[in-house]
């Protein structure tokens, strides 16, 4: 299968731009600033800051949104730990609602049992690149007062009901992490329409200056988040590279979909028309009792990297104890967490990494063929 990432003489000649410039920095040169303008006009939104990486992405949108010390911020149990983590880097407490199995997103029918008078946002995962139901979230969150981030971290490119991901809510996460569908190795972005929103985002990760500000006039408390020039560089190569590697991927998982969809014992999403395009990060699916044995034949076959997925993090003793540190020094109830759906996707999902989508009709057929008989033979 591919490599990734993919990359050729515009990433080096870009680099070496930037080295021969002398200007590394995003404070004294203009590659950041450029790819922030035109990422922000990539993903439909007013605005663009980039950043270290994607966990940092979610921590200072939360913090610009006013979450703190004691908040609690509603989030996915099926996702990477850093959507939990981020809501304990401010100080809050991330509080679980379950998924929908079918799609491993989270349900807003939980995700609205969860309020209390505690909450102050909610943390949408659009996994894999699927997006997660928007008008629904962003319903709840005007009901409730709620900040509404999307962590958009594998979700390069989607869209919703025609609408790039990451501004649909009120501000938007990305990471350019080295397996990610644009990457510059690590990096991240925050994206938003509120002016206010892109102020307090660019004060922290600029160590609480304001744009067009003095050197030392520091407005806020922020950190030192800054992306450097050379990951710029690499990122806007990349992002022109992206509409025909999304192209390819959407065209092998449509075809991979059709070919898995009417194998027994084998669940893949449904299709849903308000998904106009999707991000491709992953391709999912289940096999209810027979996973251990079908990614063991994979694995033998040749899919070395296909994947048995998260661990839910309601399971995570580390993000368990830091919550309770939290709750239990503040004096308040910890939210337990009741997500069997999480539970039992953990159990029977295996993950295909985007690179298997990168390949030959060949090679898919080839995919599906594969998982196809061990699916078969899994008993």
């Amino acid at each position: 299968m591919p490599e990734w990432p993919e990359y050729g003489d515009d990433e080096a000649k870009a680099l070496l731009e930037v080295l021969n410039s002398g200007n590394w920095g995003s404070t004294s040169g203009d590659v950041v600033a450029t790819f922030e303008r035109e990422f922000a006009e990539y993903q439909e939104a007013g605005h663009a800051i980039c950043l270290v990486n994607g966990t940092l992405a979610i921590a200072i949108a939360l913090r610009a949104a006013g979450v703190g010390i004691g908040d609690e911020v509603i989030v996915p149990p099926y996702t990477f730990i850093a959507t939990a983590s981020a809501a304990l880097f401010v100080g809050a407490v991330p509080v679980f609602a379950d998924i929908d199995p079918d799609t491993h997103l989270l349900d807003p029918v939980a995700t609205e049992a969860a309020v209390t008078e505690r909450t102050k946002a909610v943390v949408v995962v659009h996994l894999a690149g699927r997006p997660a139901d928007m008008d629904a979230f962003n319903a709840l969150g005007a009901r409730h007062g709620l900040t509404v981030i999307e962590d958009a971290a594998q979700a390069h490119g989607a869209a919703y009901k025609g609408r790039p991901v990451g501004a649909i809510g009120d501000v938007g996460t990305f990471s350019f992490q080295s397996s990610k569908n644009i990457t510059a190795g690590e990096g991240g972005a925050v994206v938003t329409d509120d002016d206010k929103l892109a102020s307090a985002l660019y004060s922290l990760v600029n160590v609480g200056r304001v744009p067009g500000g003095g050197w030392y006039q520091h407005e806020t408390v922020g950190y030192n988040l800054r992306l450097t020039e050379f990951q710029a560089a690499i990122l806007r190569v990349q992002l022109r590279r992206h509409p025909r590697l999304q192209e390819l991927r959407e065209r092998n998982a449509r075809l991979l979909t059709d070919l898995l969809s009417e194998v027994d014992g084998i669940q893949v999403a449904p299709e849903d028309p308000a998904i106009t395009a999707h991000g491709r990060h992953l391709f999912m699916l289940r096999i209810p009792g027979g996973r251990e044995a079908v990614l063991e034949s994979l694995t033998a076959a040749g899919l070395t990297r296909v994947s048995p997925g998260y661990v839910p993090l309601h399971r995570n003793a580390a993000v368990l104890r830091d919550a309770k540190a939290i709750t239990t020094r503040l004096g308040q109830p910890y939210p337990e967490a009741n997500c069997p759906n999480a539970d039992q996707v953990s159990t029977d999902t295996i993950w295909l990494p985007q690179t298997y989508l990168l390949g030959t009709e060949a090679q898919t057929q080839a995919i599906a063929t594969a998982i196809t008989a061990t699916a078969n033979a899994a008993d």
